[in-house]
């Protein structure tokens, strides 16, 4: 696909782009920039977000995205109620931390459950059902995100490295199922999640000092 193609399919795609798309970018772009200042409003936000998306991915085929979305809105809620946990003395109990050798390898674990899992079920859609499944690209994206969602509730400064994996991952998959919209929202997520990754890592800096 040529640069006029591209292009041409670019301009054609934002005018189809229905109404709710248009607030699930919006109110996601929101619920990464409260998630960068550690604002507890990232969870009502992110639900609006990602209840539209599981709906959103249903229609364009995107099962393991539309997985990924659904497991959001679980752990949004769970997120919601572990950032707003205070002990006795009514402090926060949860902070910013940077993950040692045992979550690294929990982490790389995790990661590789759900991506081996996602890409067999993918596989097998793609064969009997649904052929515009895309198993390796879908089953990376939402392995990533299963796997950044499940480290942003522990608030672990390395879920921002899953996230851009998977905003990297999603900007061409969203593309070639015609939801450009989508795809250039992942673009700004990917430059909020750099952003977000630094940010973290200087909080956690200073709550060790």
């Amino acid at each position: 696909m040529g640069a006029e193609q591209l292009y041409q399919q670019f301009i054609t795609d934002i005018q189809n782009t229905h109404w709710y798309e248009y607030i699930a970018v919006f109110s996601g772009i929101a619920s990464v920039w409260y998630s960068r200042k550690e604002n507890i409003l990232v969870y009502p936000v992110g639900l609006i977000n990602t209840i539209i998306y599981v709906y959103i991915s249903f229609k364009g085929n995107l099962f393991g995205e539309a997985g990924v979305n659904f497991y959001y809105t679980v752990m949004s809620i769970i997120g919601w109620y572990m950032w707003l946990k205070k002990d006795a003395q009514k402090e926060t109990v949860l902070h910013i931390t940077s993950s040692n050798k045992k979550d690294w390898l929990q982490q790389i674990s995790f990661f590789l459950f759900f991506y081996i899992s996602i890409f067999l079920i993918l596989t097998y859609f793609k064969k009997q059902f649904y052929y515009g499944v895309i198993p390796w690209a879908d089953a990376f994206a939402s392995a990533t995100a299963f796997t950044g969602m499940w480290l942003m509730t522990k608030k672990k400064v390395e879920s921002w490295y899953w996230w851009i994996a998977t905003n990297i991952a999603s900007i061409p998959l969203y593309f070639v199922k015609h939801y450009v919209f989508t795809s250039v929202y992942y673009v700004v997520l990917l430059v909020m999640a750099v952003a977000g990754l630094f940010e973290w890592m200087k909080k956690q800096k200073l709550n060790n000092t």
